[in-house]
C-alpha cells in the first residue's frame, strides 16, 4: 500500500475512534428499573401538587395587627378544584393562595376541615386544563418495606421528589390538638417543612398517604416521617366537602389511664381500665349516670384526677387504658349505644350510653 494511502487510511481510522470515544463518553449511563420509575411517577402526578400559601393575621406587644404567612403542599382531588392537604397548613389562616405547576396564582377558600385527622379541603376557581388530578390508591394493600416517594415544596422549593420505603404501619401519634391519630404510616422519605399536605405515592403514582408530621430535634428530615392514610382521608372527604366538618361520636367525658400504681394506692379490684376524671355536664356520660373524679393525685410528674368511675369493659371489649376506649368508641357513629362495665365504689355495674355527636365547641364541665 502507497505511503500516502496508508497515511490517510491510519487519519480515517483514527477518526471514527476519537468519534466513537465522544459518543460513548456523551450517552448517559443506563437507567435502573427503579430510576425509570422514579421519572414515570413524578412525570405523571408532579403537575397535581400545589403550593399552598397562608396569611395569618397576628397582634404584635401594642395591639398591632401584622400578616404572617406559611408555606405548605396538598393534592389536586378532583376537576372541580377541590385540594387534599393538612389542616395544620390552612386551618387559621385568613387568606389562601395556591401556586399551580405552571406557576399561576389562584385564591383559594376552605371547604372543610377536621383537626383530629389533621386533613382539610380547600378549593379554587381555576379552569379545567390546568388542573392534574392525582389517583387515590388504597393504603390498606401497603407493606413495611415498599417503596414510596413524596412530592412537596419544602422550604418553598416546589415540587421536590424524594423517595424511601414505608417503615411501618399502624403507628399513633397525637395531633396538634392533641387527639390520638392512628394508622399512621411511617416513611424514611425525606419530608420536611413545607412539605405538609404533599401526596405519599406508591410505584404506581397513586396516593397512599398525606405527609402530615416528622420527629426531629432540628426540624429538617432525620429519617422519621409520618403520613395519614389515604383510606382515612377517602372517608372523610364526603363529609368535608359536603359539611366542612366531620362528625365524631362523643362519650362527654375526658378519659385517663388507670395504671397499677394508682389502683393499688385506690386498693381498686383491677388494676387496669380508663378512668372517667371529668364529665361535660349535659354530656352523654353525664346523662348515662358516669361519674367524674373527686380529688387530684400525683404519681410521679403525673396527675391524675381519681375517685371517679373506672370502665373496663365496653360491650364485651375488655378496656385496659384509655386509648383503648378512645379508639372503641372513634368506630362507631353517633347516635350508637354502647354498654359500658364499671367499677364503682369496689362494685361492678352495667350503664348504657347513647354517643352524642362531639360539639364543635366545648361545653361547660359538670
Amino acid at each position: 500500500m502507497p505511503k500516502r494511502t496508508l497515511l490517510r487510511f491510519h487519519f480515517v481510522v483514527l477518526t471514527l475512534f476519537v468519534g466513537l470515544f465522544s459518543a460513548a463518553q456523551a450517552l448517559p449511563a443506563a437507567l435502573t428499573e427503579e430510576e425509570r420509575n422514579n421519572i414515570s411517577v413524578y412525570e405523571k402526578v408532579a403537575d397535581g401538587v400545589v403550593n399552598i400559601t397562608s396569611t395569618v393575621l397576628q397582634m404584635d406587644f401594642f395591639l398591632r395587627v401584622f400578616p404572617t404567612q406559611g408555606s405548605g403542599s396538598g393534592c389536586i382531588i378532583d376537576s372541580k378544584g377541590h385540594i387534599l392537604t393538612n389542616h395544620h397548613v390552612v386551618g387559621d389562616a385568613q387568606k389562601l393562595e395556591v401556586t399551580l405547576a405552571d406557576g399561576s396564582k389562584w385564591p383559594a377558600k376552605l371547604i372543610g376541615s377536621d383537626p383530629d385527622n389533621d386533613l382539610a379541603i380547600i378549593r379554587l376557581e381555576a379552569p379545567r386544563e390546568k388542573l392534574k388530578v392525582i389517583p387515590m390508591g388504597d393504603s390498606k394493600s401497603l407493606r413495611i418495606g415498599q417503596k414510596v416517594l413524596a412530592i412537596g415544596n419544602p422550604f418553598g422549593l416546589e415540587r421536590t421528589l424524594t423517595t424511601g420505603i414505608v417503615s411501618s404501619l399502624g403507628r399513633s401519634i397525637r395531633s396538634e390538638e392533641g387527639t390520638l391519630m392512628e394508622d399512621i404510616i411511617q416513611t424514611d422519605a425525606a419530608i420536611n417543612p413545607g412539605n405538609s399536605g404533599g401526596p405519599l405515592l406508591n410505584s404506581d403514582g397513586e396516593i397512599v398517604g398525606i405527609n402530615s408530621a416528622i420527629i426531629s430535634p432540628s426540624g429538617g428530615s432525620v429519617g422519621i416521617g409520618f403520613a395519614v392514610p389515604v383510606n382515612m382521608a377517602k372517608k372523610l372527604i364526603p363529609d368535608l366537602i359536603s359539611k366542612g366538618y366531620v362528625s365524631h361520636p362523643w362519650i362527654g367525658a375526658t378519659i385517663q389511664p388507670l395504671l397499677p400504681e394508682i389502683a393499688k394506692y385506690l386498693k381498686l379490684k383491677v388494676e387496669r381500665g380508663a378512668m372517667i376524671a371529668v364529665v361535660e355536664k349535659g354530656g352523654p356520660a353525664d346523662k348515662a349516670g358516669l361519674k367524674g373524679g373527686t380529688r387530684e393525685v400525683q404519681v410521679g410528674n403525673l396527675e391524675f384526677v381519681v375517685g371517679g368511675d373506672v370502665v373496663v369493659k365496653a360491650d364485651q371489649h375488655e378496656v385496659k387504658t384509655s386509648d383503648e376506649l378512645i379508639r372503641y368508641i372513634r368506630e362507631k357513629k353517633p347516635g350508637d349505644p354502647v354498654t359500658l362495665k364499671i367499677l364503682r365504689k369496689g362494685n361492678f355495674e352495667d350503664l348504657k350510653l347513647t354517643l352524642g355527636e362531639r360539639p364543635r365547641e366545648r361545653p361547660k364541665r359538670k
